[in-house]
């Protein structure tokens, strides 16, 4: 099968498992084999694409012409190898536990749970698989619109309030800020294709250009730079597989990947640095990472915590991208890998924990450790991933980025990854602590042990997939300098 094939197929899959799940919803066994199998599937097609990728290919495919000049392609570089890798890798266990968490906690509407999971996994292979802008602004719509229905999942009060704040927010966004940016783009150059060194150059102004680089962060909302970011923590009424869709396989990811493809492919390197209001975005992404965790270290609902440090790791991700040195474009790729494996396993842990004690307080997780051993340990794992501490992957990550900021001589970005590593410890190793060396004072009345199977072997997955990434990241390292014509 060739590559273009190959491509297709990798949007199509889920498209396809989305129907077969519709048909197959009044027989549960049958309708989750589907889902796994069809998830399965999808990450078979991506990797199948990744020597290509490696090998210096860019394989692409025009699906529809749209106007003359305007058409809806699909084309594979290094990053979107890299998104496309992650989600298709997170989603056959987000699967997984996906069927202990709905069962566990007698969950309803569950066919349309995984029929709009599916649909969401098709539009983030498509954004990752996008050629050009208009591509991508298509199928980023898909992806907010399906996540609507698993956002207000739960149906009461909450979740339809959660669920209007999370599309309007990020429709606002995306239409008001990000499609006149990208019509303004078209009008400015010609064209909407991505291009090494982009394609702005010479065909706009850089006080035009400061403008626009505004109207893409922060219409590019999925990002959560602040101060568009509170669909995020809105969302969080969700039910705890969707938080993990929303931080770490899909709906974030598409925000940062959308961002450094931008700043990458559409404005270039060379060209964004002539523009010296650039580092105004950088201070703002800076801003982001410093105050959203500190707004986490206030937090006791231990979703809402994990939600602010999301809004906080994802501008690492804009802060190295604005960086513009190979060592922080590295460091961005590497943290789009590192944040979602690390992430994945809190909110996973977090669901978990809600399952088997019904607990969702920080105050409540006292001596936790002593009855979830493996999710609290995993919980560790992905703490300590945030941090930036080794053997995990976000040592790694950050590492990368510590360097592009020397590159640059950027005291604002090295005391911003100092300080928030000071406030990301500050909030995850009191949890660890009070976990495992505090005794639970009611664990003889309502002693509880781990959650469903499927729930603990997806997050032990995930919680090892953080470690492995600190020592086997040579692929995605390979992809990362390629992106950045291997400068280092």
């Amino acid at each position: 099968m060739s590559p273009a094939e190959l491509m297709i197929l990798a949007v199509a899959v889920p498209a396809i498992g989305a129907v077969l799940i519709a048909l197959t919803g009044s027989r549960p066994n049958v309708r989750e084999a589907v889902t796994l199998v069809t998830s399965a599937l999808l990450a078979a097609c991506v990797y199948s694409l990744l020597p290509t990728v490696l090998a210096g290919e860019r394989p692409s495919v025009e699906l529809r012409q749209m106007l003359p000049g305007l058409n809806i392609r699909l084309e594979l570089e290094p990053l979107g190898m890299v998104f496309a890798g992650i989600a298709s890798l997170l989603w056959p266990i987000t699967s997984l536990y996906s069927i202990g968490y709905m069962c566990g906690n007698n969950e309803k509407n569950q066919t349309r749970f995984y029929l709009c999971f599916a649909i969401a996994l098709s539009s983030a292979v498509g954004v990752a698989l996008a050629g050009n802008l208009l591509t991508l602004f298509i199928f980023y719509e898909i992806l907010s619109l399906s996540t609507y229905p698993l956002v207000a999942h739960k149906g009461d009060d909450n979740a339809r309030l959660g669920g209007r704040t999370y599309i309007a927010i990020l429709l606002l966004t995306s239409i008001g800020l990000m499609l006149p940016a990208i019509i303004w783009t078209y009008v400015a150059t010609g064209t909407l294709e991505f291009a090494p060194g982009g394609i702005l150059n010479g065909h706009i102004t850089v006080a035009a250009g400061a403008l626009l680089l505004f109207l893409y962060v922060f219409g590019i909302g999925k990002a959560a730079v602040m101060p568009v970011h509170r669909w995020l923590p809105a969302a969080m009424v969700a039910p705890t597989p969707v938080s993990a869709l929303l931080h770490a396989v899909a709906v974030v990811k598409a925000g940062v990947f959308c961002v450094t493809k931008v700043v990458i492919y559409t404005f270039g390197v060379d060209f964004l640095a002539t523009i010296p209001a650039h580092t105004v975005a950088l201070y703002v992404a800076g801003f982001t990472v410093v105050a959203a965790s500190a707004i986490a270290l206030r937090q006791t609902n231990l979703k809402r915590l994990l939600a602010y440090s999301t809004i906080s790791q994802l501008s690492y991700i804009v802060l190295a991208a604005l960086i513009l040195t190979p060592l922080s474009e590295i460091g961005a790729t590497l943290h789009i890998v590192a944040h979602a494996f690390g992430k994945i396993t809190l909110f996973f842990t977090a669901g978990a924990i809600y399952v088997a004690s019904k607990k969702t307080e920080v105050t409540q997780l006292r001596g936790i450790g002593h009855h979830m051993p493996f999710t609290m340990t995993a919980f560790t794992i992905g703490a300590l991933s945030m941090i930036g501490v080794p053997p995990t992957a976000g040592f790694i990550s950050k590492w990368y980025i510590l360097g592009g900021a020397f590159q640059a001589d950027s005291y604002f970005v090295l005391g911003v990854l100092i300080l928030s590593t000071v406030l990301n410890a500050a909030y995850f190793l009191p949890i660890v602590f009070r976990a495992f060396f505090y005794q639970d004072e009611a664990a003889g009345a309502q002693s509880h042990g781990e959650a469903p199977t499927t729930m603990v072997v997806a997050l032990s997955l995930t919680a090892t997939l953080t470690l492995l990434f600190f020592f086997f990241n040579a692929p995605v390292i390979a992809l990362a300098e390629s992106l950045v014509g291997g400068g280092s």
